[in-house]
């Protein structure tokens, strides 16, 4: 089962070092402690989500004022 959680946690972009830790916990049986370090990594995947987010977001108004542009260019 630990196994399954370290390559789980590497294979979702975890640090091979957290991914340790949580094994090492769970092996102790400080299960407690092995979900608040799980609740700790998801927390840092989202905030990259959100900064990905945020570079898309970016992107999508680039987008839009370019065609935007295009338009009014191709208009005159």
């Amino acid at each position: 089962m630990t196994y399954e959680i370290v390559q789980n946690l590497i294979d979702v972009g975890c640090p091979e070092n957290s991914a340790v830790v949580v094994e090492r916990l769970c092996n102790a049986g400080r299960l407690d402690d092995a979900i608040h370090r799980l609740r700790l990594i998801r927390c840092d995947l989202m905030d990259e989500l959100h900064q990905c987010q945020r570079k898309i977001d970016r992107l999508d108004c680039l987008i839009r004022q370019t065609e935007k542009d295009m338009k009014t260019n191709h208009n005159h």
